[in-house]
Formats: C-alpha cells, sequence, structure tokens
C-alpha cells in the first residue's frame, strides 16, 4: 500500500522522459487514475498505444493556458509539475518564450490548483535554479520561489494545497545528457568532446531520481525544497569509464559554454543556514514559513537536525564515485 493508492494524479509535462518514468512508476501502485498533460500530442498517442491502461487519461493542452488547466484539475489529489522548456541554449535566444512557460506557467498550475484544492503539488526543479549563471536556471529559480511562498498566502480554513520543490541534478543517461553523447561518439569515431577536464556534476539514476520524487512528496508539509543526498562524478573518470566499455577514441577539450558551470551547486552557502539533513534528504526551509521557525520543524519532522558540515553542497566537494561503480551504474542503465 502506498500513499498514493486511490488518487488521481496529474503529471504536468507528462510526455517527456520524467513524466513517462514516473507514470510506469506510478501504475505500479493502486493510484486511481494518472492525467497525462502536455502539449505534444504525437507522444501522447505513442505513450496510451505503449501503456495500454485504463487508468490513464490524456490531456493536450499548454501551462500557458490557466483554463485549460482549471478543467485538467478538477478532482485532482496530487500534481506534479514537470513542463519547462530545458535547454539551455535555445534558452538563451529566446528568453521571454521560458519566462511565458517556466515562471508565467507554473504561477497558472499554482493558481489551478488552488481553485482546484489539490492536497499537493510538488513541483521538480533543477541544480541550475542555484546561483543560476543561465536564463534557464533564473527561471527555475523563480518556479521555485512562486512554489514555496505559494504556501504564505493561503487560508488554511478554506484551501488544503500544500506546496513543494524538489531540485536534483541531470539524471544519468538520460536522453540528450552527456551519457549517451559520449557514446554516440566512440561508437562513431569522433573525438570526444570535453568542455574542462575539472568538471564535475552530481549523479542521480532516473530510478534514485523517482524514489527522492515519491518519498519527498509523502514527507512535504508544505514550503520545502528538498535535496537528496548524492555523489558526484568527475567528467573525465566518466570517459574513461565509458571507454573501457565502448573503446577508445581521441579527446578534444572545447571550453566551458556560455551559461555552463564547472562545477553545480545544490544549495549555495546563503541557503545552508536554512538547511536542514532529515534521514537522507536535505530539505531548505523557506524563513517566510511559520512552519520552519526551529522549534516547529523540529516537532513536525521527528530527528531532524541543522546542516552544520557544509559550507556549500556543490559537486566538487561532496564524495565521488569510484570509477569501478560508474562502470556497473551505466552498464546497468544502456544494457
Amino acid at each position: 500500500m502506498t500513499v498514493f493508492d486511490g488518487k488521481k494524479i496529474l503529471i504536468t509535462g507528462g510526455t517527456g522522459s520524467l513524466g513517462q518514468a514516473l507514470t510506469k512508476r506510478l501504475l505500479k501502485s493502486k493510484v486511481d487514475s494518472v492525467r497525462i498533460f502536455s502539449r505534444n500530442e504525437h507522444k501522447q498517442i505513442e505513450m496510451e498505444s505503449e501503456f495500454n491502461d485504463s487508468r490513464l487519461r490524456f490531456f493536450l493542452g499548454d501551462i500557458r493556458d490557466y483554463h485549460r488547466l482549471e478543467r485538467a484539475l478538477e478532482d485532482v489529489d496530487v500534481v506534479f509539475h514537470a513542463a519547462a522548456l530545458k535547454h539551455v541554449t535555445k534558452i538563451e535566444y529566446n528568453p521571454f518564450e521560458a519566462i511565458k512557460t517556466n515562471v508565467i506557467g507554473s504561477q497558472n498550475v499554482i493558481d489551478a490548483c488552488i481553485k482546484a484544492n489539490v492536497k499537493k503539488a510538488v513541483c521538480v526543479g533543477t541544480d541550475k535554479a542555484v546561483s543560476p549563471l543561465n536564463t534557464y536556471g533564473a527561471t527555475k529559480l523563480l518556479m521555485e520561489k512562486l512554489f514555496v511562498t505559494a504556501n504564505n498566502f493561503l487560508n488554511k480554513e478554506k484551501c488544503q494545497t500544500r506546496f513543494i520543490a524538489l531540485r536534483y541534478g541531470n539524471v544519468l543517461g538520460s536522453s540528450g545528457s552527456v551519457v549517451p553523447k559520449i557514446i554516440e561518439q566512440i561508437k562513431n569515431n569522433k573525438k570526444i568532446t570535453i568542455t574542462d577536464p575539472q568538471m564535475t556534476r552530481f549523479s542521480i539514476t532516473m530510478d534514485e531520481a523517482l524514489d527522492f520524487i515519491l518519498k519527498a512528496t509523502e514527507l512535504g508539509q508544505g514550503s520545502e525544497i528538498f535535496v537528496p543526498k548524492l555523489k558526484a562524478y568527475s567528467i573525465i573518470d566518466l570517459i574513461e569509464a565509458l571507454q573501457e566499455m565502448f573503446g577508445k577514441t581521441e579527446q578534444e577539450i572545447i571550453g566551458v559554454r556560455p551559461g555552463e558551470k564547472l562545477h553545480e551547486s545544490l544549495i549555495n552557502r546563503e541557503e545552508m543556514r536554512y538547511a536542514w539533513k532529515y534521514n537522507d534528504v536535505y530539505l531548505v526551509a523557506n524563513p517566510l514559513y511559520p512552519l520552519f521557525h526551529d522549534n516547529e520543524i523540529k516537532s513536525a519532522y521527528h530527528n531532524i537536525s541543522k546542516v552544520e558540515n557544509l559550507v556549500e553542497y556543490s559537486s566538487d566537494k561532496v564524495e565521488k564515485i569510484p570509477k569501478k561503480e560508474l562502470v556497473n551504474t551505466i552498464k546497468s542503465l544502456v544494457v
């Protein structure tokens, strides 16, 4: 039995890689129904055929359209907000389009959730929202801010909705990520393009991301940003692991791209003042929300403790994944 049994779920951006994986996981429970809200009709048709489950519902729509969201959210219990424009370079060239979707669209989701009296609304964020260097990160930071502050102005006697934000890095091996790109370069005997040999990134697999999303949704009481406890890898170790598996080819250093960081952060120095550790996750508290005064948070989360041993939670400061472990992880993803 899970907390999602008998619940009606809606996923914005539900035809994306995360949305489909989350749908598959939810359908393993006794969920009442899962509503897929997206603007890609072709992917909806493919997904409907592949999943073939009577509990699935498909809603064509864009989160920029509040009224369409309002209709789709009728009687929904939990919302997972994963819809976003995500391609860094495209967004740098078309910044206001990202604002329309990632910021205004997110506010539409919030307003529609309040109107429908949804129990929990969870937005899926990114490490690029931490001290953002590009427009994509800045819009996702604003999405986070909108979600965690939405709880501030709710009348709890009239509205039960609790808004929660999640933050993690790129999913290892996912479509468009560095692993399939390097594999493609090796298999086609092309030079492996390296931005900077010192670069590090957090590592999370799709299964780990799903475990984290569902756990944080169950734990969340409103206004928190949840962050998983992760290891990291260096780009050189990743390349060496992939070369062990698929063969060697030449390498070329191309330099860090505009808007790209050498190391990613999941909690920056300033946020550490509000950071707590709870089992195997971190929680960044909203200082404007009453729950997160020290005494209240300790009574709400038993055995929670302030984070004392980190100045900044960044990919160059956490434990690195040994190359052998990277090889085994990649094998489980691509074989």
